[in-house]
């Protein structure tokens, strides 16, 4: 294919990638950010346990959140493996096993988490064997994980990101630099992660310099929005002076 060069079937890719992108946008913060910052209050297992009992609905509709934006990365890793294949089909490749074969299964069983402190919290009968400072202990446990396990999946969103940036700048209809920002970002979300896992003690000084990195993902998101419900798929041969 030559540089540059898009077919009809990568247009359409880019425009469901734009809508899905959308959808991502608007649904993720609400289970990643939204949630923990109402309902978790860091170092009080009480606290946390009673904000979960007293707002079920919410917690649950952060776990609806997760669940539906992971589905919906499924079909956008798909929907740009589509678009960039025909520029490096290897590293399309890498895309979707990073994107959606390892960290989207992560994402999913995190969620289990949640449903084990809802449950612990829930006042059930076979759970009077109990006390509430145990079960309130033990709801903040499974609450702990479930950032500990957006911890691991976020390694792939990071890794993801490093095929995703090469086939940008080798694409030839996407600005190069926008590339370079991906795997910028890329390496933020690993280093970030990478410390809270390893290193938790630095989570917080490292988090202030790689919260800025990560945004490099975004400027892609923008220019995918504009792009693929504007652009035009390329002219055929022209058949004059046959």
């Amino acid at each position: 294919m030559a540089s540059g060069t898009i077919t009809e079937s990568q247009r359409r890719a880019a425009r469901v990638a734009a809508v899905l992108y959308v959808f991502l946008t608007f649904t993720a913060p609400i289970g990643l950010v939204y949630i923990p910052s109402t309902l978790i209050v860091r170092g009080d297992a009480t606290a946390t346990a009673d904000r979960f009992r007293a707002s079920e609905m919410l917690v649950r509709l952060g776990i609806g959140s997760e669940l539906f934006h992971q589905a919906i990365a499924i079909f956008l890793v798909l929907a740009l493996y589509r678009l960039f294949k025909p520029v490096d089909k290897r590293l399309a490749v890498q895309v979707v096993i990073l994107g959606a074969l390892v960290s989207v299964p992560i994402m999913f069983l995190n969620v289990l988490n949640h449903i084990a402190a809802l449950i612990l919290v829930s006042g059930a009968d076979f759970l009077s064997v109990f006390g509430k400072a145990q079960l309130d202990a033990l709801a903040y446990l499974f609450v702990r994980l479930h950032e500990q396990g957006i911890h691991v999946a976020a390694v792939f969103w990071g890794l993801w990101l490093f095929p995703y940036g090469m086939l940008v700048m080798r694409s030839g209809f996407a600005p190069r630099f926008l590339g370079v920002l991906m795997i910028i970002a890329g390496s933020g979300y690993v280093l970030s992660s990478a410390t809270a896992l390893v290193m938790p003690r630095y989570a917080a000084a490292v988090g202030k310099v790689t919260m800025i990195l990560v945004f490099g993902e975004l400027p892609f998101i923008f220019w995918l929005w504009i792009w693929g419900t504007r652009m035009r798929p390329s002219a055929p041969a022209s058949s004059e002076g046959t």
